[in-house]
This record gives C-alpha cells, sequence and structure tokens, in this order.
C-alpha cells in the first residue's frame, strides 16, 4: 500500500524514513495481554539493557540470600519460604535461596489473575527449577494443580516449603513435588495431560543447560500450552542464545514492566511468555488476534 503524503510525514505519528516500525505486538497463550514479539534474539538484548540498564538497578530488591526465610504478602496469606544460604558455598547450588525473579514472577502471575488477564482456577502448572518453590506454591494458592520440580538434591527444601504454604488448607488448589532432571524422559503424571502452563525463574543461568531445559519444554509443550519465564539481567551472552536456540520451536514475547504487579517492578528482571510454533502458522497480530 503507497503512503499519503500526510502518512510520510511526521505529524503523522507512524513510521517515518528516520524511525523505526512501531513494534509488533500481540496476545500470546492464555495470556489475554498484548506482549511484545521478539523476533531477533540480538535485538532483544540490545533493547533489554539499553532501556532497563540492569547493571544500574540495585540488586535483591525483593529477596535477601542471606536470611533464614524470605515473608511476602501473596494471594491473601502471608507466605514462609524457607532458605538455606549455607548451600550457597556448594558450586552450582543456587536453588537453595530466593532470588527477585522468583518474586516479580509469582507477583506478576497475581496481578494478572486479579486484573482478570490469566485463569489458574483448576489448571495444571508445571514448575521448573522450583528452588524454595515461591511460584509454584503461589500458583497452588490461585487455584491450580500444580508439580513443582527440581533436582534430586533440591527436593527436600522444595517440599518443606510446599508443606508450610500450601498444604494447611489454604490453597484453592493443590501442590505437589516431583523429581526432574531437564533433558530426561518425562514421567507419566508430567505430561498425561500436558500442562496448561509451565512456569520457571532464574531457569536461564548457563549456556550447557540450555539445550537440556528446552528440551524439557518441547516435552512439556502442546498447541494450548502457555509458558511464563521470568530471569534476571545477568548474563547477556546467555539469554541471546536461549532465544536464539528457543525460537526454532517457540514464539516469544516480552511482557511490559507495566503490566508487572506495581510493587514489584526491577529492572534487571525480565518475564518472557512462550507458546508452542504450530506447522504452518499465519497471524496478522492485533489486540483481538491471541497466538498459540
Amino acid at each position: 500500500m503507497e503512503a499519503t503524503g500526510e502518512e510520510e510525514g511526521e505529524d503523522a505519528g507512524g513510521a517515518t524514513a528516520d524511525t523505526p516500525d512501531p513494534e509488533l505486538t500481540a496476545q500470546m497463550g492464555s495470556y489475554a495481554a498484548e506482549v511484545r514479539l521478539v523476533d531477533d534474539a540480538a535485538g532483544e538484548i540490545m533493547l533489554l539493557w539499553a532501556i532497563q540498564q540492569p547493571t544500574l538497578a540495585r540488586p535483591n530488591a525483593f529477596a535477601r540470600q542471606s536470611s533464614l526465610e524470605l515473608r511476602l504478602d501473596a494471594c491473601g496469606h502471608q507466605l514462609t519460604i524457607c532458605q538455606s544460604p549455607s548451600s550457597m558455598s556448594n558450586p552450582g547450588v543456587t536453588g537453595a535461596v530466593m532470588w527477585d525473579s522468583g518474586v516479580v514472577l509469582g507477583k506478576f502471575l497475581e496481578n494478572a489473575v486479579d486484573l482478570g488477564r490469566l485463569l489458574l482456577q483448576g489448571k495444571k502448572v508445571i514448575e521448573l527449577g522450583s528452588g524454595c518453590g515461591l511460584v509454584g506454591c503461589m500458583a497452588a494458592l490461585m487455584g491450580a494443580r500444580v508439580i513443582l520440580t527440581d533436582l534430586p538434591d533440591r527436593l527436600r527444601l522444595l517440599k518443606k516449603n510446599v508443606e508450610l504454604n500450601v498444604k494447611g488448607g489454604n490453597a484453592r488448589g493443590s501442590a505437589e513435588v516431583c523429581e526432574l532432571t531437564w533433558g530426561d524422559d518425562l514421567e507419566s503424571e508430567l505430561i498425561e495431560p500436558l500442562p496448561e502452563f509451565v512456569l520457571g525463574s532464574d531457569v536461564i543461568y548457563s549456556e550447557a543447560a540450555v539445550l537440556a531445559l528446552l528440551s524439557t519444554l518441547r516435552q512439556l509443550c502442546g498447541n494450548y500450552t502457555t509458558i511464563f519465564l521470568a530471569g534476571e539481567l545477568r548474563n547477556d551472552a546467555v539469554l541471546e542464545y536461549f532465544l536464539e536456540a528457543a525460537m526454532e520451536n517457540f514464539l516469544i514475547g516480552c511482557i511490559d514492566q507495566t503490566q508487572w504487579h506495581p510493587d514489584n517492578r526491577s529492572r534487571r528482571v525480565a518475564v518472557f511468555v512462550l507458546v508452542k510454533k504450530l506447522d504452518k502458522l499465519e497471524y496478522l497480530p492485533s489486540s483481538t488476534d491471541a497466538l498459540f
């Protein structure tokens, strides 16, 4: 379509020869709000680091790794999440304490449910790399049937937090704990039926773990599964590697911070939504289209 004289001018408010095209947005999966589509991994990294400037933001705005427990008001309850700071001295162990991305993701989900953008009641949810279990516990309090997963040596603390925050009868949903090593074949309870949602916070931390993580995501995701991943912006190379590899099988969107919980926003964190690519998928993103 040819542009008219007005459309070519700066006053038209659209793209000109000197300005970039507007960001492409769409609704994705079961999340009923517009997100910015990610179609270039390197460009996304440049955008995130340029806009959010994570290295200048205060770390640990919502979590304290030195504390034995984290207390958080969420879903009408005060949650107590036990931590194991001493485990941080063991190489490669990060899941024994909370990080900001977990608090951000949990409160994002709570805010989305409160605003009617997301329905977790009665839905099957798998949390990957659950660590201390905050996000999965919050999903259970919002009515989901949650399976929290992690490596065998992380399950003791995870089970303790589930017992403390979910098993007391406060939850509208349910929570159970299951061992899961990324890349392995999945147990039937995880994939029969496939979950409606997959959650993960701070799971993109090492290039060595990316392919195994993606293998597990592919096994867990059907045509109607929505993935939410939150992570701290520490290593641009690792995140770029993940996004580039994930684009082979998934559509990816970045959720703007204006859609997060107003009390839990951090320039050091990004939240992504992913859905499985469908064969011969054709779409024209708009405010009424939802991509699966």
